[in-house]
């Protein structure tokens, strides 16, 4: 019995030809990922795919996005997910998951995997993939290119990835370079940011009179807004202080962030007179409002550059594991991606760990003290991310699945037709 019963419940790149693309029989495919964030790229791929393959299914390791898209669940990761030194905590779990799914792989008929960021979890996902011959597409690549050891990492990638769907244009070269299939696809965040504008009113009704406004953005990951929250609020409340008419906008990714942002509040000393918590549908109204917004290390950081918002980009992973380990690894100069994309340093970042909240007022009550600044910043940002602000990424990562599984389905025929033919001794 299998281990599992699932339930149902820049220029851009070049976009696929989908009327020759139909006319397949269906398939189904394993799909992992780990994250809110991926959680929702995989579902606008799950949502192309069965378009251009109607009958697809899907089944994995899903979130509620990809559920809502049809993929059959094994197990939802998305509110567990962890970074840096949290996932350490969570390898009895990952071993016991792995098991679960060598099982799971060896008993179920797939045609492909597709396996969405989260490498430290999906690489031996793909490891067992691929041990009982699946064609593995990663979407969302791992960032190889901002660690040492690359040469080990693509070592890994290559023996356990048939092709890479990259989402930033360099990336395409550097894993080619390493002998690793890889097409550019674009970044999905861009076909949501693009089509979902947030509402003029809304962001007037969120000013108002306060001058100046603050956006708090402190994640996703539980562990992440216990550690980045406390900082982020200290600073809003040296920033009152000085502006008394400021006001602050926290914003809840998900319902287990908004209870630990809560729970934050609750235990503090002193509250912050206007300061208001939204959810995640207000999220792109507050980032817009805000004269510039502190925000935990992660994907968000891609929202917030592409409205032009200055922000301060923060993570606390802590000083010792940083030290430890962190510092042997990491070999890209800047951590924040609006300074990696730029090459420079646009954005103030205070990663991976920070001591103190201090230099963080202080860039803070300097910006304000400096609108000029301020509109620097939101002009670098303009100019690194509308070149890439282009639609089609899930479609183009859908055509490229459809393509590996072609070309794998041809691969067995063509050796199934040469036992056939081949010769009686």
């Amino acid at each position: 019995m299998s281990a599992y019963r699932p339930a149902r419940d820049t220029k851009g790149p070049d976009r696929p030809h989908l009327d020759t693309m139909t006319n397949v029989n269906p398939c189904t495919i394993f799909i992992s990922a780990a994250e809110q964030s991926a959680d929702e790229h995989a579902a606008a791929l799950i949502r192309e795919f069965t378009r251009l393959r109607p009958g697809a299914r899907f089944c994995g390791l899903a979130g509620p996005a990809m559920r809502a898209a049809g993929c059959d669940c094994l197990e939802d990761l998305t509110t567990r997910s962890a970074m840096a030194a949290a996932a350490f905590r969570r390898v009895p779990e990952a071993w016991l998951l792995l098991r679960r799914l060598k099982t799971h792989l060896g008993e179920t008929p797939y045609d492909a995997a597709v396996m969405v960021d989260s490498p430290a979890l999906n690489l031996p996902i793909a490891k067992l993939c691929r041990s009982v011959n699946l064609p593995v597409l990663y979407y969302i690549a791992p960032q190889t290119w901002a660690w040492g050891w690359r040469w080990w990492r693509n070592r890994r990638i290559r023996a356990r990835v048939d092709q890479i769907a990259c989402i930033w244009p360099f990336e395409e070269a550097y894993f080619r370079e390493a002998d690793i299939p890889a097409t550019f696809v674009g970044h999905p965040s861009f076909d949501r940011l693009l089509s979902q504008q947030p509402d003029p009113s809304r962001i007037a009704e969120l000013r108002g009179s306060h001058a100046p406004v603050v956006t708090l953005l402190p994640g996703s990951r539980r562990h992440v807004v216990d550690e980045v929250l406390p900082g982020q609020l200290e600073a809003a409340a040296a920033l009152q202080i000085r502006y008394p008419k400021a006001r602050f906008l926290i914003v809840a990714a998900n319902s287990e962030a908004r209870a630990r942002i809560e729970q934050t509040l609750a235990t503090r000393k002193k509250t912050l007179q206007t300061l208001t918590l939204m959810g995640d549908a207000d999220r792109a109204a507050a980032i817009v409002a805000a004269d510039f917004a502190l925000v935990a290390s992660g994907t968000v950081t891609l929202e917030v550059a592409y409205h032009g918002t200055p922000m301060i980009v923060m993570y606390n992973a802590g000083r010792w594991s940083y030290h430890l380990l962190g510092r042997w690894l990491i070999t890209t100069p800047h951590l924040s991606l609006p300074n990696i994309l730029a090459g420079r340093r646009i954005v103030p970042e205070f990663m991976p760990y920070f001591r103190s909240a201090d230099p963080i007022i202080a860039t803070a009550i300097e910006w304000l003290a400096s609108p000029s600044k301020l509109e620097r910043v939101r002009h670098d940002l303009h100019e690194i991310i509308q070149p890439l602000a282009r639609e089609g990424a899930a479609q183009c990562a859908a055509a490229q699945l459809a393509r590996l599984i072609d070309a794998a389905s041809s691969s067995r025929q063509g050796r199934s037709s040469s036992k056939k033919e081949a010769p009686v001794a």
